[in-house]
């Protein structure tokens, strides 16, 4: 099959590979249908996210229809039209039953990889995204191998196109997660974006969906913000203002009540801190440049939310802890459980509420992803979001 693969750091391509097979009874094999490039593979396109090996399928945003099942799946059958979360699941261990999909206990037979790593518990696996989180070949391709398919993939019964549903698979959750963390009081709360890719406009409209009386989307990227501003967001272009003036004057002097990290380990900036988060990330003494997550901090009112969806890849200093513990804000992130939210959100998208096709901004094949990725992590061409199909 014809699959995008990992060839070093700025470097991925198309190649051929061997099909998936069933590896466990629990397994399906998934014919893909749509796939998307987001935010965090730029991450493994730069160097960043530590453990990738060279022909490592990636991709972690796909939809398509079952193929094969293995004989314990009860849940599935050939034909069926699935999304399929980006995190694995087995949905029998603590964190599962609990809803904490992503940091489930079973699916990272890599996990103490991770623990060296982070000095602390894993989380569960990711598809395409590096051996520390279980080395799963990723959805990039024209087929996958879907461990635990009675639990993680969605069946989609309606028409719904695929574009419609895509995005079920990580970014809108993401955005919707990120927005729940916040705990919106309907009618009064306003609530800062930091970051106007895909993930920041999926929390804007999230928490316009919650009720957020005001929201305000940070970026610098002219077509970004253009697309949440036609949302009804405010928006402020900080490399034309200062940001946390503006946030402080757009909200009487209070700040914004909750503010929400869609940004992560390569946020991009401006003055002494974000030029040595630079310098440091570029000789590897630190994984992660945390402008965004600093302005979030600064910015936030007292006894508000601190969302961070946003992925961070190891230790991290310079960070105003201070001005954190003295307006008692609250910090919520990690990966989200993607599993939780989809009835919810499938309901919101046939009910009319959100069409997730406003962030589409390329279409392509597999064989154009290479070029796209950096269109994508370059900012050009107005590029927001890419879809790919597996079969052009």
């Amino acid at each position: 099959m014809k699959a995008i693969v990992w060839q070093g750091t700025n470097k991925v391509g198309v190649e051929t590979v061997p099909d998936p097979t069933l590896l466990l009874p629990t397994d399906a094999i998934v014919k893909i249908t749509s796939t998307a490039i987001c935010g965090s593979d730029l991450h493994l396109l730069d160097g960043f996210i530590p453990s990738m090996e060279k022909g490592d399928i990636l991709g972690h945003e796909f939809m398509g229809e079952v193929v094969e099942v293995g004989r314990d799946v009860k849940k599935l059958k050939v034909g069926d039209r699935v999304i399929v979360p980006f995190n694995i699941a087995c949905g029998a261990c603590d964190p599962c039953k609990r809803g904490f999909f992503s940091a489930c206990d079973n699916s990272n037979p890599n996990h103490r990889m991770a623990e060296a790593m982070y000095g602390a518990v894993s989380g569960g696996g990711l598809f395409g995204y590096s051996h520390m989180y279980g080395g799963y070949a990723g959805g990039q391709a024209q087929y996958v191998r879907v461990p635990f398919a009675d639990v993680g993939p969605f069946k989609i019964e309606s028409d719904l196109k695929d574009e419609q549903v895509l995005f079920l698979t990580d970014i809108f959750p993401t955005g919707y997660q990120a927005a729940m963390n916040c705990d919106i009081v309907p009618g009064r709360d306003v609530v800062a974006v930091f970051g106007a890719g895909p993930v920041g406009q999926f929390s804007a409209r999230s928490a316009q969906m919650l009720g957020a009386a005001h929201v305000i989307v940070i970026d610098r990227v002219p077509e970004r913000l253009a697309m949440a501003q036609a949302a009804g967001c405010q928006v402020i272009n900080y490399e034309q203002e200062d940001v946390l003036i503006a946030l402080r004057e757009a909200t009487g002097g209070r700040g914004p009540d909750h503010v929400i990290d869609a940004v992560g380990m390569e946020a991009h900036g401006h003055g002494p801190g974000s030029a040595l988060d630079k310098m440091q990330q570029n000789l590897r003494l630190s994984f992660d440049r945390i402008t965004a997550l600093r302005w979030a901090i600064l910015s936030c009112a007292k006894g508000g939310t601190v969302s961070m969806p946003g992925v961070y890849g190891g230790l991290i200093d310079k960070l105003p802890m201070g001005a954190a513990f003295a307006k008692g804000l609250v910090f919520r992130m990690g990966q989200t459980h993607t599993h939780k939210y989809l009835p919810d959100l499938l309901g919101r998208i046939e009910g009319g509420q959100i069409d997730p096709t406003f962030v589409i901004t390329h279409r392509a094949s597999l064989d154009q992803a290479p070029e796209l990725y950096k269109t994508f992590r370059d900012k050009h061409d107005g590029c927001v979001k890419v879809v790919l199909n597996p079969w052009a």
